[in-house]
């Protein structure tokens, strides 16, 4: 939340959940329209400069922060071995989409979104 604050954006949502789960769980989509419903709310009925922390845990315990953004100890490979599991979604080099649907609707003449018109 510090970050968020020391940019100073117009308005903002903190959610507290691992990197890469900005929109909720993955395959949860209850979950995820929740809390982009919640964001949408929090924007329109927001103050400049607010920034409105989402009630949503990702475990009834903070326990799970322990393993998030800390070395592994000298000599170890994978995170498993650091007695947590890795979880994190594979990165991909083309646009990825939830559904057919969305990739269908994507704009690929878009002059901005330069990642969808790179002929590499």
């Amino acid at each position: 939340m510090s970050i968020i604050q020391a940019v100073n954006p117009p308005r903002a949502v903190f959610l507290d959940f691992p990197l890469g789960h900005t929109a909720g769980r993955r395959d949860e989509t209850a979950e995820q329209d929740d809390i982009m419903r919640d964001t949408l709310a929090a924007f329109a009925s927001g103050r400049p400069g607010q920034v409105t922390s989402l009630p949503y845990r990702w475990a009834a315990s903070d326990d799970w922060k322990d393993a998030v953004m800390r070395p592994k100890p000298a000599g170890e490979q994978s995170s498993e071995k650091a007695g947590h599991e890795d979880d994190r979604v594979a990165r991909f080099d083309t646009p990825q989409y939830q559904t057919g649907a969305d990739a269908d609707a994507a704009d690929s003449t878009c002059p901005t979104c330069i990642f969808l018109n790179d002929t590499k």
